[in-house]
C-alpha cells in the first residue's frame, strides 16, 4: 500500500473513532444506578456513603422533613452537607480540586457526575418529551402600557432563546402565554434526580454597579433600622477564606450608578491559577459612563483618605465590592470566587440580561408529542430511505457504489458525532434532514464516477481515469460546496434560534462531505484500482455519451409555464393568507383539561381529528401529556388555533365521553417562531443570495451568478407554491410549520448546488472548445451533466419519497416540500439558470470571455 493512500485511511481513521466518542454515551443511565460504579477511589467507604444517602430518600416526607431528601442526588449532596464528607475523595477524576469550599466543591462535583450520565445527544420534545416551565414578570415590573408590555415579553423571549439555544441545535419550544408570561420547553431535560437543574436558565441576571459606603459599616448582619444611613441597604458579600466562607455586611446605596446594558460583551477569564472572574467590555456610552463613575470614586478617596467599593450585585445579591485603583473606561471584571463552569454561566447570562424580574409559576415533565405509532412508522421510513438509496447506487456503480455509500455513511457518523460534541438535540425532522442528507452527498461521488466514466471512454485505463476523474470533477466540487457554505454562514452569522442551528449543521455537513469524498472516496478507490477489485470504470451510463438533446431550443416554452405556476402559486398563498401558517407562525390557544387516567387518550387519536386550517373547522392541533412536578397532578395541554379552545374540548369531550375530560385552564399563546427569527431569516437569505451572487462573479462571471440566483429564488418560491396548491387536494396539509423552515433551507442549498455544478460545466467547455458558439455549449454542457443530474436527482428523491409514502405528521409534509424542491431545482438547472445566463450575455460567448484574448472563429 502506497504512503498516499495509507496516510488517508489513518487520518479518516482518526475522525471516525472521535466521532464515536463523541456520541459516547449514547443515552441517558438514571443517576441512581449511574453512581452505583461510578467511584473511582475508596469504592467500599463510598457504598457505605450511598447507602445512608438511600435511607434519606423519602419524597412525601422531604417538604416537612429536613433529614429526608426526595432524590437520590438531593440525599447524597444534604448527606455530605450534614456529615462534612468530601466527595471528591471519591471521585478523585472529577477536576474539582482547587475549589477549597467543602459545599460548593461537593455540589460541582454532583452536577458534573449528573451531567456525564446523560446521553451526548439528546432527543427532542417530539420522540422524548422534557421539561416545560413558565416564567411571569413580576407585576411591579410589569408595564401598564399594552404595547410596552409586549415589548417587554418579546425582549424576554429572545433572551431566553439565547440563553438555552446559543448555537441553535438544541430544538427548544420558547413562546409567549397571556399577557404577561414565557413558557420555555426543553427537549430532553429530566428534573427526576435534580429538581434544581432548571434554576440556571430563568435567573434574570440583572446586573447593577453601587456605591457602597465610604465610612460606615454594619454592626451585624441585620442592624436596627436606626443606624442604615439614609438611601442605603444592608447586602452581605460572601468571601471565601481558608475553604470557609466568611459573611462581610455592608451599606449599599439603592439606587444604582449604572446597570448591565453599559456591557457589550461578557466572557469568563483566570484570575489567578485557582480562581474565575468575569470579564467586561463596554459599549461605547457605556465607557463614558463607568469612566465617569470611577473618576469620581478616585476623587473622592484621594479627598478623603478613604476608599469607597463599588459594589457589583447580579440579581439583588453583592457579588464583589472591589477598591477602584485607576479610571476604568473599556473594560472590567467581576470577581467572586467563581469555578470556571459558574464564570460560563455568569458570561452567558450578562451577555443575555433580562431588563425585568421574573417569578417562575409552574414547572411540567412534558411528554412526547408524538405517539409511539407515529414514531415508529416515520423511523421505518427513514430506514427504508437509506435503504433505496444505498441499494440504488450499489445498483448504478456496483462496487463503486458501495464506496460511495461507505462515505456517506462515515460523513453521517462524522456529523452526528461533531452534534454531539455541540450537545445538539435530535428531533423527527431532524433525524429526516440526515437521511436526505444521504442522498445529497453522494453528488460529490456521483461527479466523480461520471467523470471517471468520460475518461474511460476515451480509452484511458482505469488508474489515468480516476486521476483525470477527480481532476476534473474538483473545481465542480469545491465551487458547488463553497457556495452552499456561504448560506450556511449567512445563516449562522445572521440568523437567531433554530435558523443559527441549521446553518450550522450545513456548514458542517459541507467540511464532512469534502472530507469523505476527497480523502475517504478517494482513498477506498485507489486501494481498489490498485489491487484490482475494481476493473473498470462503467462505461455505459443511463444517458448515451453522445446526446446532444437542444435544450435551449424549449427555454422560452419551460420559462413561461414554470413562471405561470410560481404566479398561481402565490396566489394560493395571498388566498390562504394566514391559514397557510401554523400555530409555530400564528400563536394560538392553549388549553389545559384534567383526565381519567384509566381512559387516557392516545396522542394519535387526537391529532387525527386535526382538519386544514379554516374557519369552520377545528384546525390543527398538536397534544401532549404534562405532569406539574409541584402537585404531580396530570394534564392533556392542547395548543389550538386561536378562539378555537372551547370547540375542540366539545368534540374531544362528545367523541370521548369515558375519559370523564374537564376543561381546567384556557390562554392564549404566542407564536413558537417569533417574530424576530421570522425577520433574521429573510435578512440571512437575502444576505447569502447576495455573498453568492458575489462569490460566483468572482470565481466564474456576472451573468453565472444571476442565472443561479434568478434561479434559485425560482426554486424555492415554486416549491411553497406548489406546497400551497398540492394541500388544496390533500396532498400534504399544506401548512407551514417550524421544521418547514429548514426543509426550504435544504431546497435552497440543494438548487444553489446543482447550478454550480452546471456552471462549472459551461466555464471547463468555453475554454476547451473555442469553435462552438454559446447556444452549443450550454446544450453540450447540460448533456454532459445529465446523467450527474439524473442520478443525483433521483438518489435523493428516493430517500424523500419513502419518508413521504412511510411517514407521518411533520415528515410527510417535511418530504413533500423537498421532493417539489429537488423536481423544481433540477427543472430550473436547465431551463432557467442556463436560459436566464445565455440571454444575460445576448447569446454571444465573447460577452462571457471579455477580459480573456477571443480565439479566431469560422463564424465570424
Amino acid at each position: 500500500m502506497n504512503r498516499s493512500i495509507l496516510w488517508k485511511l489513518i487520518i479518516t481513521a482518526l475522525v471516525i473513532i472521535w466521532a464515536i466518542s463523541a456520541m459516547v454515551p449514547f443515552s441517558d443511565t438514571p443517576f441512581e444506578t449511574y453512581i452505583q460504579t461510578r467511584a473511582t477511589a475508596h469504592q467500599d467507604e463510598f457504598a457505605k456513603i450511598l447507602k445512608a444517602a438511600e435511607a434519606r430518600v423519602d419524597k412525601a416526607a422531604a417538604k416537612g422533613d429536613k433529614t429526608k431528601s426526595p432524590t437520590l442526588y438531593i440525599a447524597l449532596r444534604d448527606y455530605a452537607d450534614a456529615e462534612n464528607v468530601d466527595l471528591y475523595k471519591y471521585f478523585p477524576d472529577v477536576n474539582v480540586s482547587d475549589i477549597l469550599n467543602l459545599k460548593k466543591r461537593n455540589d460541582i462535583l454532583l452536577k458534573e457526575l449528573y451531567r456525564q450520565s446523560k446521553g451526548m445527544l439528546k432527543k427532542g420534545l417530539d420522540l422524548q418529551g422534557g421539561v416545560s416551565f413558565t416564567l411571569e414578570i413580576d407585576d411591579a415590573n410589569l408595564d401598564k402600557d399594552e404595547q410596552s408590555r409586549s415589548g417587554q415579553l418579546e425582549d424576554v423571549l429572545s433572551v431566553m432563546n439565547n440563553r438555552v439555544n446559543g448555537l441553535g441545535v438544541t430544538e427548544p419550544t420558547i413562546r409567549i402565554i397571556g399577557s404577561k408570561a414565557v413558557e420555555v420547553q426543553m427537549p430532553g431535560v429530566s428534573l427526576k434526580d435534580n429538581p434544581e437543574a432548571i434554576e440556571e436558565l430563568s435567573r434574570p441576571a440583572k446586573l447593577e454597579f453601587r456605591l457602597v459606603h465610604r465610612t460606615a459599616r454594619p454592626s451585624s448582619a441585620k442592624p436596627p433600622l436606626s443606624e442604615i444611613p439614609l438611601g442605603y441597604e444592608v447586602m452581605i458579600m460572601e468571601t471565601e477564606r481558608n475553604g470557609k466562607l466568611v459573611e462581610e455586611p455592608m451599606y449599599v446605596k439603592r439606587i444604582p450608578e449604572a446597570n448591565g446594558d453599559i456591557i457589550s460583551r461578557a466572557y469568563p477569564t483566570m484570575e489567578d491559577a485557582n480562581k474565575f472572574a468575569v470579564g467586561m467590555e463596554f459599549t461605547s456610552e457605556g465607557a463614558k459612563v463607568f469612566e465617569r463613575i470611577t473618576r469620581t470614586i478616585l476623587e473622592g478617596d484621594n479627598r478623603t483618605g478613604t476608599k469607597q467599593p463599588l459594589a457589583i450585585v447580579l440579581d439583588g445579591r453583592l457579588m464583589s465590592a472591589p477598591n477602584i485603583i485607576s479610571v476604568i473606561k473599556d473594560r472590567g471584571s467581576i470577581t467572586g470566587n467563581f469555578t470556571r463552569r459558574e464564570a460560563i454561566e455568569l458570561a452567558n447570562a450578562l451577555n443575555n440580561p433580562l431588563a425585568v424580574g421574573l417569578k417562575r409559576t409552574s414547572l411540567n415533565e412534558v411528554g412526547p408529542s408524538l405517539a409511539d405509532t407515529a414514531r415508529e412508522s416515520s423511523m421505518i421510513a427513514a430506514a427504508i430511505g437509506c435503504a433505496a438509496t444505498i441499494l440504488f447506487m450499489i445498483f448504478i456503480y456496483r462496487g463503486m457504489g458501495l464506496i460511495a455509500v461507505i462515505s456517506v455513511l462515515v460523513n453521517i457518523l462524522i456529523i452526528v458525532g461533531v452534534l454531539a460534541s455541540f450537545k445538539a438535540t435530535m428531533t423527527l425532522p431532524g433525524i429526516a434532514a440526515l437521511v436526505l442528507t444521504l442522498g445529497m452527498a453522494v453528488d460529490s461521488n456521483i461527479l466523480v464516477f461520471e467523470r471517471m466514466r468520460e475518461e474511460s471512454r476515451r480509452g484511458k485505463n482505469l488508474w489515468t481515469s480516476l486521476s483525470a476523474g477527480y481532476e476534473r470533477a474538483f473545481s465542480a466540487i469545491v465551487d458547488a460546496n463553497l457556495t452552499t457554505l456561504i448560506s450556511a454562514w449567512a445563516l449562522w452569522a445572521f440568523g437567531t434560534g433554530p435558523l443559527k442551528g441549521f446553518g450550522l449543521t450545513l456548514g458542517i455537513g459541507i467540511f464532512t462531505t469534502l472530507f469523505c469524498c476527497l480523502i475517504l472516496s478517494r482513498a477506498l478507490l485507489e486501494l481498489c484500482v490498485k489491487y484490482n477489485v475494481i476493473k473498470k470504470a462503467l462505461e455505459r451510463g443511463i444517458i448515451s455519451g453522445d446526446a446532444n438533446f437542444p435544450y435551449l431550443k424549449y427555454a422560452r416554452a419551460s420559462f413561461a409555464i414554470s413562471w405561470t405556476i410560481v404566479i398561481l402559486g402565490v396566489a394560493v398563498l395571498i388566498y390562504r393568507g394566514d391559514k397557510t401558517l401554523s400555530i409555530d407562525f400564528t400563536g394560538g390557544d392553549i388549553v389545559s383539561l384534567s383526565f381519567n387516567p384509566e381512559h387516557k387518550l392516545p396522542i394519535e387519536k387526537i391529532t387525527e381529528l386535526s382538519t386544514s386550517t379554516s374557519d369552520e373547522g377545528i384546525g390543527e392541533i398538536q397534544a401532549s401529556y404534562q405532569t406539574d412536578l409541584a402537585t404531580r397532578s396530570k394534564r392533556l395541554v392542547l395548543q389550538v388555533e386561536s378562539e378555537k379552545g372551547q370547540r375542540v374540548f366539545d368534540m374531544l369531550d362528545q367523541k370521548f365521553p369515558e375519559a370523564d375530560l374537564k376543561l381546567v385552564s384556557q390562554q392564549s399563546i404566542g407564536a413558537a417562531v417569533s417574530s424576530e427569527i421570522t425577520r433574521d431569516a429573510f435578512i440571512a437569505v437575502a444576505l447569502s443570495l447576495l455573498l453568492i451572487l458575489i462569490y460566483v462573479a468572482f470565481r466564474f462571471e456576472l451573468s453565472y451568478g444571476i442565472g443561479a440566483i434568478v434561479a434559485t429564488f425560482h426554486d424555492v418560491v415554486i416549491t411553497i407554491g406548489l406546497y400551497a396548491i398540492f394541500g388544496l387536494f390533500g396532498i400534504g396539509t399544506g401548512q407551514f410549520s417550524a421544521p418547514m423552515v429548514a426543509a426550504i433551507l435544504m431546497v435552497m442549498g440543494y438548487s444553489i448546488n446543482d447550478k454550480i455544478v452546471v456552471f462549472d460545466r459551461i466555464r471547463e467547455e468555453l475554454k476547451l472548445k473555442p469553435t462552438m458558439t454559446l447556444r452549443e455549449i450550454i446544450n453540450y454542457s447540460i448533456n454532459k451533466t445529465m446523467s450527474r443530474t439524473i442520478l443525483t436527482s433521483f438518489s435523493t428523491f428516493l430517500a424523500a419519497a419513502a419518508l413521504f409514502l412511510f411517514g407521518t405528521g411533520i415528515i410527510v409534509d417535511f418530504s413533500l416540500v423537498f421532493m417539489l424542491g429537488i423536481v423544481a431545482g433540477t427543472f430550473s438547472s436547465i431551463f432557467i439558470a442556463s436560459p436566464v445566463f445565455y440571454w444575460w450575455n445576448k447569446g454571444n460567448r465573447d460577452r462571457v470571455e471579455k477580459e480573456e484574448p477571443m480565439p479566431e472563429r469560422p463564424w465570424e
